[in-house]
């Protein structure tokens, strides 16, 4: 239920089930979570992006159509929810940045990625919600993490408990989003964004947010991490870096 796709330096995860506004199945979550750790394992990209097939969805969150065979007590409740959080927690985690480019509904399990993505690139037409009261369900820990971090308790709650939608607007407002295009320029302005991440040194980007993530985990600051820190100075990046920049000229990073 996702296509995959490496153009160049970047790889790119589509939610592929537009006949049902990209509703993830739970093989769509277990393919998320393969697709993610190869990626890991490629160190000459620079960017991962997830992005819906058509214009009417990111992801509308998971296919309901399953819970009756798969999810239908809190036993197969929790088998399920083991392999959103793995999913999650290799998006959140992974060695290189991550875009979220969202048209349409983003709403659900489409929401829990996005909110474990770097950036967050919005169409005006983008809609956001979690409307899991409305099934009799609540959100687990590895899926309200992401979001509680990203907003906060109180916006959390506010879509969680009335179960409304955001429109794009109030999703920059509340800082759901980082950036709202209008849709007719949203893949311009987005492979803007990704070519700049792409720019960047990788050792530096991915060393920057791995320290991003330790800062939000709480982990006590070690000298292992300090270590890992200053780790890109030894590299040919470091010094490519330094003499492009007293040189006045672009950099022409090889990730060495």
């Amino acid at each position: 239920m996702i296509k995959v796709e490496k153009v160049g330096t970047t790889a790119n995860i589509l939610f592929n089930n537009p006949k049902k506004r990209n509703a993830l199945t739970l093989k769509a979550w277990e393919e998320i979570s393969d697709a993610v750790m190869a990626f890991n394992r490629d160190e000459h990209l620079r960017c991962i992006v997830f992005k819906g097939i058509g214009d009417e969805a990111f992801a509308s969150g998971a296919d309901i159509s399953e819970f009756p065979y798969i999810r239908k007590d809190s036993r197969q409740g929790i088998a399920y929810g083991k392999k959103t959080a793995k999913a999650l927690k290799l998006i959140m985690e992974s060695l290189h940045p991550t875009v979220a480019i969202i048209q349409g509904a983003c709403t659900g399990g489409g929401l829990e990625i996005a909110a474990c993505c770097d950036i967050r690139i919005a169409a005006t037409s983008a809609r956001f919600g979690v409307p899991i009261n409305r099934i009799g369900h609540a959100f687990s820990p590895y899926e309200m993490e992401p979001l509680l971090k990203l907003v906060g308790r109180g916006t959390v709650l506010e879509m969680l408990l009335e179960g409304r939608m955001y429109s794009a607007e109030e999703a920059l407002q509340k800082g759901l989003v980082s950036s709202v295009f209008p849709s007719d320029t949203l893949i311009e302005e987005s492979e803007e964004i990704v070519l700049r991440i792409s720019r960047g040194a990788p050792q530096s980007v991915r060393v920057t947010k791995w320290v991003a993530n330790l800062l939000c985990s709480g982990e006590q600051i070690t000298n292992e991490h300090i270590n890992r820190v200053y780790g890109p100075c030894d590299s040919d990046d470091y010094k490519e870096g330094v003499r492009a920049f007293l040189a006045k000229e672009h950099p022409n990073f090889t990730g060495k």
